[in-house]
């Protein structure tokens, strides 16, 4: 399973995906979510990416759905994972766009993402 919460304490949830990411789980990772923004309000993400290979090709990414309904309810995004994946990890969640903080980060640089997203 290439997703996996993994953690989800006060305004904090955090998720694993490892291998590739299919559009049936991000919507799960998406449900998901949202259960817990109607629990705990304005939230905070820190995304894990584990051995990560990317995105099933040829789903249906455009859906920005979430996006619209959800950016309000979010208040940040640390990602980490592999430094090969940041420019693809960031332009798949839209940062410039979106007004969301979403800030990457390497496995070395954990501590700071922690300490970021908190």
């Amino acid at each position: 399973m290439p997703f996996k919460v993994i953690e989800s304490s006060g305004k904090l949830i955090s998720v694993k995906i490892t291998g590739e990411l299919k559009k049936a789980e991000l919507d799960r990772m998406q449900a998901v979510a949202t259960e817990f923004m109607k629990r705990e309000g304005k939230t905070k993400l820190l995304v894990f990416l584990e051995d990560f290979i990317g995105w099933e090709r040829g789903a249906d990414w455009e859906d920005v759905n979430f996006q619209l309904e959800h950016d309000r309810d979010i208040e940040k995004i640390a990602i980490v994972g592999d430094e090969k994946w940041r420019h693809l990890a960031l332009a798949f969640t839209g940062k410039p766009f979106r007004p969301v903080e979403i800030e990457y980060f390497t496995p070395s640089q954990l501590e700071q993402a922690r300490a970021w997203v908190a």
